[in-house]
């Protein structure tokens, strides 16, 4: 058993099931702007990384940049709630793991905004210290910045601390900040799109998750469901 101490999540595909209101947001955004919907594999090719430079791709001109994500979270905005959800037991394996005082942080490309706004919708906000999203860093997904970020407000180091993704972009940022990955596989991206990003782990359904963590001295073992987790509030950004 790795019995890992420090446990970094990827927020949307990897905790909350986000991949309806992605896709919806793009279509509406490509039409608003474009009057017609490019390639869904091409825009699906770019989860996990930031919304700028993803909608960058399709613009027509730099200029068209700024409307185009100001449609896109305006979209997201009014249909947040009613699309998005933690994915089944997300909420549950996590609430253990933060009561048995596992180090928890989130890494997300998402803005802070969001992440807190989706966080709080699914249930899972009170049980991470730390949240970085891209509005705390410059460098992104799959640079290691964020991840490499997320350990120093943790005061963690990389050694016995993992990663958990969805994408490839994480399996590459958790490699390069020196931290082990894990790939789940209830996400978007299908197994053949992560393997090339040789994850140390898979997980297959959110349970596995308590494996990582269940070392011999591990007090998940001590942990039942019913024991309440220490509540946290997210460390401010400033």
């Amino acid at each position: 058993m790795p019995g890992y101490a420090t446990v970094l999540f990827d927020l949307d595909g990897t905790l909350i099931d986000s991949t309806e209101l992605i896709m919806a947001s793009f279509r509406h955004t490509m039409r608003t702007h474009l009057d017609a919907v490019p390639s869904e594999a091409d825009w699906r090719s770019g989860f996990g990384r930031p919304l700028r430079p993803q909608l960058a791709r399709f613009a027509r001109t730099a200029a068209d940049v700024d409307g185009m994500v100001e449609t896109y979270r305006t979209y997201q905005q009014i249909h947040h709630d009613r699309l998005v959800s933690a994915f089944p037991d997300i909420v549950r394996v996590v609430a253990r793991l933060a009561a048995a005082r596992v180090a928890l942080g989130i890494v997300t490309s998402k803005n802070r905004a969001a992440t807190m706004h989706g966080l709080w919708h699914c249930g899972l906000a009170e049980y991470f210290e730390v949240v970085v999203s891209s509005d705390d860093v410059t460098r992104h997904k799959p640079e290691p910045a964020p991840v490499v970020e997320a350990l120093a407000r943790l005061d963690r180091p990389a050694e016995g601390a993992v990663f958990i993704g969805d994408s490839p972009f994480d399996c590459m940022a958790g490699h390069a900040a020196g931290v082990a990955t894990a790939a789940v596989l209830w996400g978007p991206f299908p197994r053949g799109a992560l393997e090339p990003h040789e994850p140390r782990h898979w997980l297959a359904h959110p349970e596995q998750i308590l494996d990582l963590v269940a070392g011999p001295t591990s007090r998940l073992h001590a942990v039942s469901d019913s024991t309440p987790s220490r509540r946290r509030e997210p460390r401010s950004t400033a």
